[in-house]
């Protein structure tokens, strides 16, 4: 299907609503930068993305990447629009100009990615994972390999992959085998990593691969992890290509979705070793990698708003064009006016907007880490950025799940048939919770790292300024209901906190037979907050008169919708979590 339009109106309210784009650039002494630059920006990405790569979303899934003879060769007409997403300066938005990028705020990147990824989820991936490596080069590489691999890999010349998991070693990354062996001025790689996104393709020159490798002399464990720039083919002085490296794509994962992005084991060092280069210091890696890392996992997240925005979209045209009632005239009338039609549609929506609203946050506070002079500030916009990353990851791409699906159940009887193309966004999110760390283990950092480690002090910082949101929707008469029910869910939030402070000292599995239910009451609590704020913005813009008034009015029905239908949630993943460990941890094996 390539009707995909991305909603232009929803972009601008977000940006102003929850973002502040404006104070936002000023703060970053960005000269020029703001809110009608971004938009200017979103609606020329809006055009390749609906024009150009939407159209081979259905591409990718039928005909997806083969392995042959030459290498990975990827969907029909990949290449070229890879090529116009390279030429229009799309894969540089974000990175340093000192090497080429246009060191725009994080949030517009964020913006323009759902775009990427609601028009073709699969194509997305590779520009999505270029970025994060370009990130984790420039932070932790030397200036020699900075200067010969990052400018080529800003303006997308140069694609990238993250090499983490290995056959033995999936979470578990203190399994992995990959060795590095001193040669030189460099090191030989020989090992194989499975679920390489992206591994190979024909699109791009070179292929700058990010390997995770130990040395002779590395300690057990993850601290004895280093990482290593292992490129396709080797690079002079000069920055020219020269001979292929020793690493090559063995084969490809066959995958429930998408299939445009090929998943590829990746062999290296098959015939004496693969030349590759230390990042930074050595036994370091794994920590540089998660520069990569936690970029990727707020990107994922967007990945659960994108292809749920896609589902919807479609669900929506459907709804509104299904005959399936008849008048007494004899005249007929669409699914459009069933009331269960339109709570799955309002459920669709509602998601949708707090999803968005809150991966938008969160990569504003990214920036925010970045910018202005007050050291203590950025690193309490730092921390807010690591309490926010599992949210994100996590509650997005859960509701993608269920809004994919959804999707589905309009379209009825055709939502179960391939033509109809909206079976693709269902089975293409069903990897949103797996991939970049489980949900499950970004249940486990938010409670763990994010929550115990810290006796809940950061978690008490987000519940303070939920708060203060909450105060702002009593004062105005007509969302004062609104006030309640979130006054309600931030107290589950906050009581969930205090029973994790006092069960997990004495009950050692506690923290992870509740955690998956706290990532999940945060994440309807955070929505809610998204939810709120809206209103606020919709009612003052209201009473101002300024804006389209029956779009704000939609916004402030769909904020209620989650108050009433979505937020109670929080109540029941609260009681999920009182009842601790006990009957999760009871059986035997032997029971099972």
């Amino acid at each position: 299907m390539s009707d995909y339009r991305y909603p232009l109106r929803e972009a601008e309210f977000a940006l102003k609503a929850l973002v502040d784009f404006d104070q936002l650039c000023a703060k970053g002494e960005l000269e020029g930068v703001g809110l009608e630059l971004a938009m200017a920006i979103i609606e020329e990405a809006g055009k390749l993305g609906s024009e150009v790569l939407a159209p081979l979303n259905r591409v990718g899934d039928t005909d997806g990447a083969k392995l042959t003879d030459r290498g990975v060769q990827e969907s029909p007409g990949f290449a070229d629009a890879y090529a116009q997403f390279c030429a229009g300066g799309w894969a540089s938005l974000t990175s340093p100009e000192a090497y080429g990028g246009q060191a725009l705020p994080s949030v517009l990147n964020t913006t323009v990615g759902e775009i990427w990824q609601s028009s073709n989820l699969a194509f997305a991936l590779c520009p999505m994972l270029a970025a994060g490596a370009t990130e984790a080069i420039i932070k932790h590489a030397s200036d020699e390999l900075k200067q010969k691999y990052a400018p080529k890999m800003v303006s997308g010349e140069w694609a990238c992959t993250m090499n983490l998991t290995e056959p033995d070693a999936g979470t578990d990354l203190a399994a992995l085998k990959t060795k590095a062996e001193p040669n030189g001025d460099h090191y030989l790689i020989s090992g194989q990593k499975i679920f390489i996104t992206w591994g190979d393709h024909q699109m791009t020159d070179n292929i700058v691969h990010l390997v995770l490798a130990r040395l002779p002399d590395a300690p057990p464990g993850v601290k004895g992890i280093s990482l290593f720039i292992v490129p396709k083919f080797m690079v002079d002085d000069n920055g020219n290509l020269g001979e292929a490296n020793d690493l090559r794509c063995v084969s490809l994962e066959h995958k429930l979705g998408i299939h445009g992005s090929p998943t590829c084991v990746m062999s290296y060092g098959d015939n004496g070793g693969a030349v590759g280069y230390l990042v930074g210091e050595k036994h370091n890696g794994l920590s540089f990698m998660f520069t990569m890392m936690n970029h990727a996992r707020q990107d994922v997240g967007l990945q659960g708003v994108a292809v749920s925005e896609r589902s919807y979209q479609q669900a929506v045209a459907y709804a509104k064009d299904r005959l399936q009632g008849t008048n007494k005239d004899g005249s007929r009338y669409t699914i459009f006016k069933f009331p269960d039609v339109r709570r799955m549609l309002m459920q669709m929506k509602a998601s949708i907007e707090a999803m968005r609203g809150l991966a938008l946050i969160a990569s504003a506070e990214i920036d925010r880490s970045h910018y202005g002079n007050d050291a203590e500030q950025k690193a309490k916009h730092g921390q807010r950025v690591d309490l926010l990353t599992p949210i994100v990851k996590g509650w997005l791409t859960e509701l993608a799940q269920e809004v994919t699906s959804l999707g589905i159940q309009i379209h009825g009887g055709m939502g179960f048939i391939e033509e109809t193309g909206v079976a693709q966004h269902y089975r293409d999110a069903r990897i949103l919770p797996i991939y970049e760390g489980t949900n499950g283990v970004q249940a486990l950092d938010l409670v763990g790292r994010k929550t115990l480690l810290n006796e809940g002090a950061h978690l008490n910082d987000l519940f303070a300024d939920i708060e203060s949101t909450i105060s702002q929707l009593a004062a105005e008469p007509s969302l004062k209901a609104s006030a309640g029910k979130m006054q309600q869910a931030l107290e589950a939030a906050r009581a969930a906190r205090a029973w994790l402070l006092d069960n997990s000292p004495q009950d050692k599995s506690a923290p992870g037979s509740v955690s998956f239910s706290f990532l999940m009451l945060m994440g309807y609590l955070c929505g809610g907050w998204v939810m709120a704020k809206n209103q606020l913005h919709a009612q003052a813009q209201l009473a101002e008169g300024a804006g389209d008034a029956e779009f704000l009015k939609a916004k402030l029905v769909t904020a209620n919708f989650y108050f009433e239908q979505l937020l109670p949630k929080t109540q029941a993943y609260f009681a999920a979590i009182e009842s601790g460990s006990e009957s999760t941890m009871a059986l035997s094996e032997e029971q099972f």
